[in-house]
């Protein structure tokens, strides 16, 4: 056991007659390693993008809500009739009166 740990330190298995073996599984593991680490990267690059546009959404939702809480306030007739009435104009204080067709 203590003879095969010293032979695995000093790097023996590298460089013996079946050496050849060990480099070939030696070259796919680390082609497999780089791959591993690469779809990590990716996966993490796809999480921060996606934080990203969820808080976008978040901003654009807020901003929706305030400029529609806006729009509401200016619809109101009381704000309709202020502006106008700073151009001249004024709401009718007489009552509209019905039309009526009679036809024959």
């Amino acid at each position: 056991m203590k003879k095969k740990i010293q032979e695995i330190l000093k790097g023996e298995f590298l460089v013996s007659d079946d050496a050849v073996k060990n480099w070939k599984f030696i070259l796919f593991a680390s082609v497999l390693a780089v791959v591993m680490i690469t779809s990590s990267h990716n996966a993490d690059k796809k999480v921060f993008a996606l934080d990203k546009l969820n808080k976008e959404v978040l901003e654009l939702r807020s901003e929706f809500v305030d400029v529609r809480e806006q729009v509401q306030q200016m619809r109101l007739e009381s704000n309709v009739t202020e502006k106008l009435s700073k151009k001249g104009l004024y709401p009718s204080t007489i009552a509209p009166k019905k039309i009526r067709v009679v036809s024959k």
